[in-house]
């Protein structure tokens, strides 16, 4: 029974993120928000965004402004959610992972974020949106984290779609895994070696002062 309720509501999603998507660029904004708060709609909006830049490559920026606003929107309102909840709105996450993503917010501040937003599904992005609410994280840079890290995403989407038609779905599908990855440890690395120059003189003064 619990089951098929299950079915039942996963294809009543699936028929409301199809009626949404024939409002267009509207429809995309609409898709993103309401993924990125409790409705979810995977896969839909980054569909609907690669048939739009494909189909209209110039508009493609537009596009990319709409679904990050859309998707940073979204987050913000499930941000202000859990923050009003405080620890229930956990409640179905594990401790375990809990814990971790707290580590992680705690030691990465807004990197573990922007992260966050660039690894594939099945990476749990709504697990780190809530805790930064419970945690009661500043919104201003939480916000700042998220619009980055999904500007970063979609607009891989809407170049390559612009570039290479829908054929790019398919692409993506095979290596963006690989790609969101890849840019993940990228950021991390900079950060890493912006974090060790910024020490460098530090402890150059210090032995200065010490002679």
């Amino acid at each position: 029974m619990k089951l098929l309720l299950l079915l039942g509501i996963k294809a009543s999603l699936a028929q409301l993120a199809e009626y949404i998507k024939t409002f267009g660029a509207f429809g995309l904004f609409v898709l993103c928000l309401l993924d990125s708060t409790f409705v979810p709609l995977p896969s839909s909006a980054d569909v609907l965004l690669i048939f739009l830049s494909a189909s209209s490559p110039r508009w493609m920026p537009l596009y990319v402004f709409l679904a990050t606003l859309g998707s940073t929107l979204g987050c913000v309102v499930l941000y202000y959610i859990s923050r009003k909840a405080g620890s229930r709105a956990l409640a179905r996450f594990s401790e375990a992972k809990q814990k971790r993503v707290r580590e992680l917010i705690d030691r990465y501040d807004v990197l573990s974020v922007i992260v966050a937003c660039l690894l594939p599904p099945p990476f749990p992005l709504k697990l780190f949106v809530i805790t930064t609410g419970v945690m009661r994280f500043s919104v201003v840079r939480f916000a700042f984290a998220i619009a980055v890290g999904r500007a970063f995403r979609f607009l891989l989407l809407g170049y390559l779609a612009a570039r290479y038609g829908e054929a790019a779905s398919a692409m993506l599908t095979r290596y963006y895994p690989w790609i969101g990855l890849g840019l993940a440890v990228l950021i991390v690395v900079f950060v890493i070696v912006r974090a060790l120059l910024r020490r460098k003189p530090d402890a150059v003064e210090t032995l200065e002062a010490g002679n």
